[in-house]
């Protein structure tokens, strides 16, 4: 059993991300200067008992090249072994994320629905916020029932960029 949680950053034209990998598995692709920064590497070194270490990986290596593919436009789904930390309701919540198609959104009430429990919208919302696998688990495709695109950790700029770049590759 590993106590490390090896990392990696990768720089991207509009975004920076922290990514690390644990047994194996993809635990955290993640803004690296986002405002929560802090409280979402503390969960999951908490979570998973380990420490962070600044080194490669095979998983960190097939991450950064599906996240270039991903930003070129010519991948539209990741298959990379998955590590998410966190309570079973935002695992859940995350789980219903990876059922959004590619070019497609939901709103936090539709979300909210997906996992049982319409009434729990602030609460679906705060789980989608607290997602450590930006990109890969699509927090980004959740918007506000009136269209509006609501909050994002990478900035609202970036994820109206994404929601643009999966629009424009659906076209073809």
């Amino acid at each position: 059993m590993s106590n490390q949680i090896h990392i990696q950053y990768l720089k991207l034209p509009k975004a920076e991300f922290v990514l690390g990998s644990f047994e194996d598995k993809l635990c955290l692709c993640d803004f690296r200067y986002r405002r929560m920064r802090n409280a979402v590497d503390k969960r999951i070194q908490q979570g998973l008992k380990a420490s962070f270490t600044e080194q490669s990986t095979k998983v960190l290596e097939l991450t950064m090249a599906q996240l270039k593919e991903y930003w070129a436009g010519s991948r539209k789904s990741f298959d990379v072994p998955l590590l998410t930390v966190g309570t079973k309701f935002q695992k859940k919540v995350w789980q219903s994320l990876l059922d959004i198609p590619y070019s497609e959104t939901v709103s936090y009430l539709e979300l909210a629905t997906a996992v049982g429990n319409k009434g729990a919208v602030r609460a679906t919302g705060s789980a989608n916020g607290a997602n450590a696998l930006a990109i890969i688990i699509p927090c980004h495709r959740v918007i506000a029932s009136d269209g509006s695109l609501g909050g994002y950790g990478g900035g609202l700029p970036l994820k109206k960029h994404l929601l643009a770049l999966e629009k424009s590759r659906c076209l073809f």
